[in-house]
């Protein structure tokens, strides 16, 4: 819901935007050209895949596929570069990526025995179990091209249709230094997406503009796979996402 606000919130102000142009500075052209550059923030769809490795010590273990569903997503700021190969022709590039590190830690033991009663227990020193030596990585890149259209009446409204694809990658792998541990835990996702994208663009500056746009139909593929203990096969599950009107973003870039 916050996010449809903020898209309705960004589409009237760029309808404010366009009656001023076309008030004040119609004669005005501040849309790019051959050979111009964007870099834009957006507010939108978090299409980072993050997934944890399960622990190595259970008895049964059992495999679901991440939610490729963007409205499961929370929003997300990321970055969007552009170059305008032709006129009115826009190749897009963006993605980022996300490294953590969590060092381990032996256990400590107590005077606590796991087979006596509480009452027995009572007053003795419990046990701290080790943490885990842990690390996680995740990225996504996406590469797109759009062709932009002109606005005669309103000159730096510039509404585009456009083609998608994206690639988004998780890893996370632990280990605790414990005897009941069976080696490193791993587990690991990616996303593959495709999607036409329409939006519209709207120069406010010649140096600045504003947009939004959305996904009117989006396919996301998801394979999620774990490996709990070293030596084991893997636990895998897939899906497959289809999505209509998906993903509105809010745009604020400026060209050069």
């Amino acid at each position: 819901m916050r996010l449809k606000k903020l898209s309705i919130v960004a589409v009237m102000s760029m309808m404010c935007l366009a009656v001023n142009a076309q008030e004040k500075s119609c004669s005005k052209d501040f849309t790019p050209k051959k050979g111009d550059f964007t870099i834009a923030a957006t507010v939108g769809y978090n299409s980072y895949a993050s997934v944890t490795a399960l622990p190595g010590t259970l008895t049964n273990y059992e495999a679901a596929a991440l939610s490729t569903n963007w409205s499961d997503k929370k929003l997300m700021v990321g970055f969007e570069g552009g170059w305008f190969f032709k006129d009115l022709w826009k190749l897009n590039l963006g993605g980022g990526f996300n490294f953590t590190n969590n060092p381990g830690y032996s256990s400590v033991p107590g005077t606590m025995d796991e087979g006596a009663t509480a009452e027995d227990n009572m007053g003795e020193i419990p046990n701290y179990r080790a943490i885990a030596d842990a690390q996680s990585f995740s990225y996504n890149v996406f590469a797109g091209v759009d062709r932009y259209l002109k606005m005669k009446k309103v000159p730096n409204l510039m509404p585009y249709l456009g083609v998608r694809v994206g690639f988004a990658y998780g890893l996370n792998e632990m280990k605790y230094d414990e005897y009941e541990t069976m080696g490193k835990s791993t587990a690991e996702t990616y996303n593959l997406r495709g999607a036409i994208t329409f939006g519209v663009d709207y120069f406010v500056l010649p140096a600045m503009y504003v947009g939004v746009q959305v996904d009117p139909f989006a396919y996301t593929y998801n394979m999620t796979t774990y490996k709990p203990q070293e030596g084991l096969g893997n636990l895998s599950a897939d899906s497959h996402n289809f999505s209509v009107l998906a993903a509105p973003t809010i745009k604020i870039g400026f060209k050069f």
